[in-house]
């Protein structure tokens, strides 16, 4: 039996993509999320399918290992009630005006960057100055990929290798939380 792919490209080609972000990125990731902390703001994390369970993962990551208040709009209960009444489309929009507050900010991931429930909720952050992070990938020109105060793009075609790298950069941030205690 011959193995065409090792797990040795696998590591490289994930490696390779991580490569191509950016130091400054990620600085300006940790002074939104500082900035947010020191107004004694919440982290709302949100995204679909495979995104959704990163969401949840970090959500709680922020807040068990990093001491970071942090959320994520999952319960079942939640998303049906406001996609029954708003529609699927604009769930997430509705969930941000009835949670967040002025001093939150929100992370939402598309591995496409098209989902629309995450677009428009982009769309209603940057309209009401919300401080926004997007994860997306694909096309480099997605429609979440120009919506945020930063935006993460992962030049990929496969989900695998966006939702990883959208992982690994997620749960940086909270080990960086962790291990740096002071306000920046």
């Amino acid at each position: 039996m011959k193995i065409k792919n090792s797990f040795e490209e696998y590591k490289n080609s994930i490696n390779n993509i991580l490569a191509n972000i950016s130091e400054k990125q990620i600085n300006s990731c940790i002074k939104i999320i500082n900035n947010t902390i020191i107004k004694r703001g919440k982290i709302y994390i949100v995204g679909n399918g495979g995104s959704s369970s990163i969401a949840s993962h970090v959500s709680v990551d922020f807040a068990k290992v990093a001491r970071v208040k942090s959320s994520t709009f999952n319960n079942a209960n939640l998303i049906t009630c406001f996609a029954n009444d708003y529609g699927y489309d604009h769930w997430v929009t509705e969930a941000i005006k009835a949670y967040m507050n002025k001093n939150d900010m929100i992370i939402l991931i598309s591995s496409s960057g098209t989902s629309k429930n995450i677009v428009n909720a982009a769309r209603y952050c940057k309209k009401n100055s919300i401080r926004l992070i997007t994860f997306s990938g694909f096309k480099k020109n997605n429609p979440l990929s120009k919506l945020g105060n930063i935006n993460f793009y992962i030049n990929s075609n496969q989900y695998n290798f966006i939702e990883m790298s959208h992982h690994i950069i997620l749960v940086y941030l909270v080990d960086f939380f962790a291990n740096n205690k002071l306000k920046l």
